[in-house]
């Protein structure tokens, strides 16, 4: 049993780690050569695209104000000149309509109506023919044509022939 409780009491030892310091050197540390120092970063300045629409539109909205301000002025100048002259008018208008005397006419001279020298109108002959344009085709006839009483016999005819190609053109 003694054995065993040896060998055991051995396992033992190896199962637990033992901690081992680093081997003792002679040699002196190495000292490290430090890198160069940098010179410190200046920020460049940047441009952003934002940033120049942005005072393009401040410089624009600015204009817009401005344009609105005078427009507004014009508006009010033009107002004010209108009513100046409303006033005016109505100052004339009042003058005017105040009721003055009028002149006592001359009866040692009474009016005598004069004949006109202007020219009588002459009478001309009106119209009684039906425009070309507002006729039929097939029935065109004109105002002297239409004088004698032969073309009065003809005149149902020719009513015929228009109906003929009327109802010729619905067939086909």
């Amino acid at each position: 049993m003694k054995k065993i409780q040896k060998l055991v009491g051995e396992e033992e030892k190896l199962r637990m780690p033992i901690a081992q310091g680093l081997p003792w050197t002679t040699d002196e540390p190495k000292c490290l050569i430090k890198p160069p120092v940098k010179k410190n970063t200046i920020p460049i300045d940047l441009k952003l695209h934002s940033d120049i629409r942005a005072m393009e539109r401040a410089r624009f909205a600015h204009q817009v104000a401005e344009k609105g301000r005078l427009i507004k002025q014009y508006k009010m100048e033009r107002e004010r000149q209108q009513k100046l002259e409303e006033e005016e008018e109505i100052k004339r208008l009042r003058k005017e309509l105040i009721p003055k005397a009028q002149l006592m006419p001359y009866f040692d001279r009474p009016f005598v109506p004069r004949r006109s020298e202007k020219q009588p109108t002459v009478p001309r002959e009106p119209k009684f023919c039906i425009p070309r344009h507002k006729t039929i085709k097939c029935c065109r006839m004109s105002c002297n044509d239409m004088s004698g009483p032969s073309q009065l016999q003809h005149l149902p005819s020719s009513i015929e022939k228009a109906e003929a190609l009327y109802k010729n053109r619905i067939l086909q």
